[in-house]
């Protein structure tokens, strides 16, 4: 990476972090979304096993960064830190700060649109900029870079995968919601990962 452009980078970083906390906190958390990927595979092996997601949120987000490591290269696993790291601290922001946002529990199709806006824009920033802000998105880049899909098809593999497999434990209902967030959310970090970037 150029030095000129190493200070954006990190502001890209930086704010899609910020945004994907945001949005995590005051719309997912609050209007019980789920996810696919990593955190929907963690609820899911601790329905089928009882293993506790703090020990396997831990254990596959690992794996994804090694993965990454591997795949993507070293310059990979400090952006990935850095996104983690800023996510982290702007959710304990946020939690500090309280809601910010209107309670949209009633509402979960309006629910679950917001959501994929706020982590498709958070996340493609963060991807744009070549970090990872958790296990999802490193496991997606490898992917992308394997197969040289584009980064929404990645995306949406591997959360359908996950969220078809949570039906068997989880309401169709709330799946379809998911189901929502999850396309939607696809779409819009391929298409902030790729703005202005001629297609190769």
């Amino acid at each position: 990476m150029r030095k000129s452009s190493f200070l954006p980078r990190c502001a890209m970083l930086v704010c899609g972090a910020a945004i994907l906390a945001f949005g995590l906190f005051n719309v997912h958390a609050r209007c019980r979304i789920t996810e696919g990927g990593v955190l929907g595979m963690t609820l899911l092996i601790r329905r089928w096993t009882g293993v506790s997601p703090a020990i396997t949120e831990v254990a596959l987000d690992a794996t994804c960064y090694l993965l990454g490591l591997r795949f993507l290269g070293k310059a990979f696993l400090p952006r990935a830190l850095a996104a983690t790291g800023s996510y982290a601290l702007f959710y304990a922001l946020f939690e500090r700060l309280g809601y910010m946002l209107p309670d949209l529990s009633g509402m979960p199709v309006a629910a679950a649109a917001v959501g994929a806006l706020f982590v498709g824009v958070g996340v493609g920033l963060v991807v744009r900029a070549g970090g990872a802000a958790g296990g999802d998105d490193a496991l997606a880049l490898v992917l992308s870079k394997l197969t040289r899909w584009n980064i929404s098809r990645c995306y949406l593999l591997t959360d359908v995968t996950v969220l078809l497999l949570s039906l068997s434990y989880i309401p169709l209902k709330n799946i379809a919601c998911s189901l929502v967030t999850v396309t939607l959310s696809s779409f819009i970090i391929g298409r902030v990962q790729a703005f202005g970037r001629r297609a190769t």
